[in-house]
Protein backbone atom coordinates (compact mmCIF):
# COMPACT_ATOMS: atom_id res chain seq x y z
CA UNK A 1 0.00 0.00 0.00
CA UNK A 2 2.85 2.38 0.88
CA UNK A 3 4.46 1.70 -2.50
CA UNK A 4 1.20 2.47 -4.31
CA UNK A 5 0.78 5.76 -2.44
CA UNK A 6 4.40 6.65 -3.13
CA UNK A 7 3.87 5.94 -6.82
CA UNK A 8 0.79 8.18 -6.92
CA UNK A 9 2.75 10.94 -5.15
CA UNK A 10 5.65 10.68 -7.62
CA UNK A 11 3.24 10.78 -10.57
CA UNK A 12 1.55 13.87 -9.14
CA UNK A 13 4.89 15.62 -8.72
CA UNK A 14 5.96 14.60 -12.22
CA UNK A 15 2.73 15.91 -13.74
CA UNK A 16 3.15 19.23 -11.95
CA UNK A 17 6.75 19.52 -13.10
CA UNK A 18 5.76 18.89 -16.70
CA UNK A 19 3.05 21.57 -16.50
CA UNK A 20 5.39 24.21 -15.08
CA UNK A 21 6.33 26.90 -17.58
CA UNK A 22 9.99 26.80 -18.74
CA UNK A 23 12.20 29.56 -17.33
CA UNK A 24 14.82 29.55 -20.07
CA UNK A 25 14.80 29.63 -23.87
CA UNK A 26 17.74 27.95 -25.57
CA UNK A 27 16.64 29.01 -29.06
CA UNK A 28 19.06 31.57 -30.48
CA UNK A 29 17.33 34.63 -31.86
CA UNK A 30 18.51 36.31 -35.04
CA UNK A 31 18.46 39.76 -36.55
CA UNK A 32 14.99 39.96 -38.05
CA UNK A 33 12.07 42.33 -38.48
CA UNK A 34 8.37 41.66 -39.01
CA UNK A 35 6.29 44.74 -39.80
CA UNK A 36 2.55 44.65 -39.21
CA UNK A 37 1.80 44.50 -42.95
CA UNK A 38 4.04 41.41 -43.32
CA UNK A 39 2.09 39.27 -40.84
CA UNK A 40 0.24 36.22 -42.12
CA UNK A 41 -3.13 35.87 -40.38
CA UNK A 42 -5.10 32.70 -39.68
CA UNK A 43 -7.54 31.47 -37.02
CA UNK A 44 -6.35 31.16 -33.42
CA UNK A 45 -8.62 28.13 -32.97
CA UNK A 46 -9.06 26.62 -36.46
CA UNK A 47 -11.75 24.24 -35.19
CA UNK A 48 -14.09 27.24 -34.67
CA UNK A 49 -13.30 28.94 -37.98
CA UNK A 50 -14.48 32.54 -38.23
CA UNK A 51 -16.00 32.32 -34.73
CA UNK A 52 -12.41 32.28 -33.49
CA UNK A 53 -10.16 35.32 -33.10
CA UNK A 54 -7.56 35.84 -35.83
CA UNK A 55 -3.91 35.09 -35.07
CA UNK A 56 -0.75 36.41 -36.71
CA UNK A 57 2.64 34.83 -36.03
CA UNK A 58 5.65 37.00 -35.09
CA UNK A 59 8.21 34.32 -34.19
CA UNK A 60 8.21 30.59 -33.58
CA UNK A 61 5.31 28.26 -34.31
CA UNK A 62 2.50 28.03 -31.76
CA UNK A 63 1.42 24.66 -33.21
CA UNK A 64 4.75 23.06 -32.23
CA UNK A 65 6.53 22.40 -28.94
CA UNK A 66 8.57 25.60 -28.96
CA UNK A 67 8.41 29.18 -27.67
CA UNK A 68 6.49 31.59 -29.86
CA UNK A 69 4.99 35.06 -29.99
CA UNK A 70 1.88 36.04 -31.91
CA UNK A 71 -0.83 38.67 -32.26
CA UNK A 72 -4.52 37.99 -31.69
CA UNK A 73 -7.36 40.14 -33.09
CA UNK A 74 -10.83 40.03 -31.52
CA UNK A 75 -14.05 41.38 -33.01
CA UNK A 76 -16.14 43.78 -30.91
CA UNK A 77 -18.53 41.76 -28.76
CA UNK A 78 -16.48 38.58 -28.94
CA UNK A 79 -16.83 36.29 -25.93
CA UNK A 80 -15.30 32.83 -25.76
CA UNK A 81 -16.90 29.80 -24.16
CA UNK A 82 -15.24 28.70 -20.89
CA UNK A 83 -12.04 26.81 -21.70
CA UNK A 84 -8.50 26.02 -20.62
CA UNK A 85 -5.12 25.97 -22.32
CA UNK A 86 -2.51 23.27 -22.00
CA UNK A 87 0.24 25.86 -21.54
CA UNK A 88 0.65 29.18 -19.72
CA UNK A 89 0.57 32.35 -21.79
CA UNK A 90 1.30 36.01 -21.09
CA UNK A 91 -0.38 38.85 -22.94
CA UNK A 92 -0.23 42.61 -23.44
CA UNK A 93 -3.18 44.59 -24.83
CA UNK A 94 -2.26 46.60 -27.92
CA UNK A 95 -5.69 47.92 -28.98
CA UNK A 96 -9.20 48.02 -27.57
CA UNK A 97 -10.64 46.57 -24.37
CA UNK A 98 -10.12 42.96 -23.33
CA UNK A 99 -11.43 40.86 -20.45
CA UNK A 100 -9.79 37.60 -19.34
CA UNK A 101 -10.94 35.98 -16.11
CA UNK A 102 -12.85 33.16 -14.44
CA UNK A 103 -16.13 32.29 -16.19
CA UNK A 104 -18.21 33.76 -13.32
CA UNK A 105 -16.10 36.87 -12.75
CA UNK A 106 -17.48 40.32 -13.44
CA UNK A 107 -16.06 41.93 -16.57
CA UNK A 108 -12.88 43.91 -15.98
CA UNK A 109 -11.95 45.60 -19.24
CA UNK A 110 -8.19 45.95 -19.71
CA UNK A 111 -7.20 48.89 -21.97
CA UNK A 112 -4.16 49.16 -24.25
CA UNK A 113 -0.90 48.73 -22.37
CA UNK A 114 -2.39 46.34 -19.79
CA UNK A 115 -0.91 42.93 -18.99
CA UNK A 116 -2.38 39.56 -18.07
CA UNK A 117 -1.13 36.06 -17.39
CA UNK A 118 -3.22 32.91 -17.91
CA UNK A 119 -1.90 29.75 -16.21
CA UNK A 120 -2.05 26.38 -17.92
CA UNK A 121 -5.07 24.35 -16.93
CA UNK A 122 -7.18 27.13 -15.40
CA UNK A 123 -10.72 27.72 -16.68
CA UNK A 124 -11.45 31.19 -18.04
CA UNK A 125 -13.25 33.23 -20.67
CA UNK A 126 -11.88 35.97 -22.95
CA UNK A 127 -14.01 38.84 -24.27
CA UNK A 128 -13.52 42.04 -26.28
CA UNK A 129 -15.41 45.34 -26.24
CA UNK A 130 -13.43 47.85 -28.33
CA UNK A 131 -14.05 48.76 -31.95
CA UNK A 132 -10.62 47.25 -32.68
CA UNK A 133 -9.11 44.75 -30.27
CA UNK A 134 -5.64 43.25 -30.47
CA UNK A 135 -3.23 41.65 -28.01
CA UNK A 136 0.24 40.19 -28.14
CA UNK A 137 0.62 36.66 -26.68
CA UNK A 138 3.90 35.14 -25.50
CA UNK A 139 4.26 31.40 -24.79
CA UNK A 140 7.37 29.54 -23.63
CA UNK A 141 6.28 26.14 -24.94
CA UNK A 142 3.71 24.66 -27.29
CA UNK A 143 1.61 23.63 -28.96
CA UNK A 144 -1.00 26.22 -27.98
CA UNK A 145 -4.25 24.28 -27.55
CA UNK A 146 -7.81 25.14 -26.50
CA UNK A 147 -9.39 22.46 -24.33
CA UNK A 148 -12.67 21.99 -22.38
CA UNK A 149 -12.87 23.00 -18.72
CA UNK A 150 -13.56 19.42 -17.61
CA UNK A 151 -9.84 18.86 -18.30
CA UNK A 152 -8.82 21.66 -15.90
CA UNK A 153 -5.76 21.23 -13.67
CA UNK A 154 -3.64 23.32 -11.31
CA UNK A 155 -0.01 23.76 -12.38
CA UNK A 156 0.87 25.92 -9.38
CA UNK A 157 0.91 29.22 -11.27
CA UNK A 158 -1.65 31.97 -10.70
CA UNK A 159 -3.46 34.39 -13.03
CA UNK A 160 -2.62 38.09 -13.18
CA UNK A 161 -4.71 40.97 -14.52
CA UNK A 162 -2.80 44.26 -14.45
CA UNK A 163 -4.48 47.43 -15.70
CA UNK A 164 -1.98 49.71 -17.41
CA UNK A 165 -2.68 52.38 -14.77
CA UNK A 166 -1.29 50.02 -12.10
CA UNK A 167 2.07 49.40 -13.79
CA UNK A 168 5.06 50.67 -11.81
CA UNK A 169 7.54 52.53 -14.01
CA UNK A 170 11.18 53.02 -13.02
CA UNK A 171 13.19 55.91 -14.45
CA UNK A 172 16.53 55.40 -16.19
CA UNK A 173 18.38 56.85 -13.20
CA UNK A 174 17.11 53.91 -11.12
CA UNK A 175 18.68 51.26 -13.38
CA UNK A 176 22.32 50.49 -14.10
CA UNK A 177 21.61 48.94 -17.48
CA UNK A 178 19.80 52.01 -18.89
CA UNK A 179 21.67 55.19 -19.72
CA UNK A 180 20.32 57.94 -17.46
CA UNK A 181 20.39 60.57 -20.20
CA UNK A 182 18.12 58.37 -22.36
CA UNK A 183 15.08 59.16 -20.15
CA UNK A 184 13.84 55.63 -20.84
CA UNK A 185 11.45 54.11 -18.29
CA UNK A 186 10.82 50.43 -17.63
CA UNK A 187 8.15 48.28 -16.00
CA UNK A 188 8.98 44.69 -15.01
CA UNK A 189 6.34 42.14 -16.02
CA UNK A 190 7.52 38.58 -15.39
CA UNK A 191 10.49 36.26 -15.03
CA UNK A 192 13.78 36.34 -13.17
CA UNK A 193 16.72 38.70 -13.56
CA UNK A 194 19.21 35.96 -12.81
CA UNK A 195 21.81 35.77 -15.58
CA UNK A 196 20.37 32.93 -17.67
CA UNK A 197 16.65 33.22 -16.97
CA UNK A 198 13.81 34.48 -19.13
CA UNK A 199 12.33 37.83 -18.25
CA UNK A 200 10.06 40.41 -19.88
CA UNK A 201 9.85 44.15 -19.39
CA UNK A 202 8.11 47.09 -20.97
CA UNK A 203 10.41 49.88 -22.16
CA UNK A 204 8.94 53.36 -22.58
CA UNK A 205 11.01 55.34 -25.06
CA UNK A 206 10.37 59.11 -24.96
CA UNK A 207 9.56 61.13 -28.06
CA UNK A 208 12.83 62.11 -29.73
CA UNK A 209 14.74 59.11 -28.40
CA UNK A 210 17.83 58.18 -30.42
CA UNK A 211 19.92 55.30 -29.17
CA UNK A 212 20.50 51.60 -29.32
CA UNK A 213 19.75 48.41 -27.45
CA UNK A 214 22.67 46.03 -27.00
CA UNK A 215 21.59 42.41 -26.61
CA UNK A 216 23.80 40.46 -24.19
CA UNK A 217 21.82 37.22 -24.26
CA UNK A 218 21.25 34.33 -26.71
CA UNK A 219 17.60 35.25 -27.08
CA UNK A 220 16.15 38.76 -27.50
CA UNK A 221 12.75 39.61 -28.96
CA UNK A 222 10.82 42.89 -28.93
CA UNK A 223 7.26 43.85 -29.90
CA UNK A 224 5.99 47.41 -30.36
CA UNK A 225 2.98 47.87 -28.07
CA UNK A 226 2.22 51.54 -28.78
CA UNK A 227 3.72 54.41 -30.73
CA UNK A 228 6.24 53.91 -33.53
CA UNK A 229 9.97 53.36 -33.85
CA UNK A 230 12.47 53.64 -36.66
CA UNK A 231 14.74 50.59 -36.53
CA UNK A 232 18.13 49.85 -38.11
CA UNK A 233 20.41 46.88 -37.46
CA UNK A 234 23.34 49.21 -38.16
CA UNK A 235 23.67 52.70 -39.54
CA UNK A 236 24.56 51.18 -42.92
CA UNK A 237 21.34 49.11 -43.10
CA UNK A 238 18.00 50.30 -44.41
CA UNK A 239 15.48 51.74 -41.96
CA UNK A 240 12.34 49.91 -40.86
CA UNK A 241 9.28 51.79 -39.63
CA UNK A 242 7.76 49.66 -36.87
CA UNK A 243 4.25 50.50 -35.68
CA UNK A 244 2.21 48.82 -32.94
CA UNK A 245 2.17 45.06 -33.49
CA UNK A 246 5.53 44.96 -35.27
CA UNK A 247 8.42 42.80 -34.05
CA UNK A 248 12.20 42.72 -34.16
CA UNK A 249 14.72 40.15 -32.91
CA UNK A 250 18.42 40.59 -32.26
CA UNK A 251 21.41 38.27 -32.23
CA UNK A 252 23.67 38.12 -29.18
CA UNK A 253 25.90 41.24 -29.03
CA UNK A 254 23.86 42.96 -31.76
CA UNK A 255 23.08 46.64 -31.11
CA UNK A 256 20.17 47.81 -33.27
CA UNK A 257 19.60 51.55 -33.54
CA UNK A 258 16.19 52.92 -32.54
CA UNK A 259 14.63 56.37 -32.84
CA UNK A 260 11.19 57.77 -32.07
CA UNK A 261 9.08 60.79 -32.96
CA UNK A 262 6.38 59.92 -30.39
CA UNK A 263 6.45 58.18 -27.02
CA UNK A 264 6.71 54.47 -27.73
CA UNK A 265 6.32 51.38 -25.54
CA UNK A 266 7.98 48.10 -26.50
CA UNK A 267 7.76 44.68 -24.88
CA UNK A 268 11.20 43.11 -24.50
CA UNK A 269 11.62 39.39 -23.83
CA UNK A 270 15.17 38.17 -23.27
CA UNK A 271 17.01 35.18 -21.88
CA UNK A 272 19.55 37.38 -20.13
CA UNK A 273 20.70 40.97 -19.94
CA UNK A 274 20.54 43.86 -22.39
CA UNK A 275 21.57 47.49 -22.25
CA UNK A 276 19.87 50.68 -23.44
CA UNK A 277 22.31 53.37 -24.56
Amino acid sequence: MKNILLGIFVLALTGTAIAQTPTTDTTKSKNEVVTEDQINWGWLNPARGDKSPAAGQLWGDRTKNEPSGFLVKFKKGFSSPPHIHNITYRAVVIKGLLHNDDPKAEEMWLPAGSYWQQPAGEGHVTAADGEENMAFLDIQEGPYLVQPTDEAFDNGERPINMDESNLVWLHAKDMEWVSEKSNVETAFLWGSHNADKLRATLLKLPAGFKGRIKNLSPNFRAVVISGKITHQFSKKDSKNELEAGSYFGAEENASPFLSTDVETVIYVRSNGDFEVK
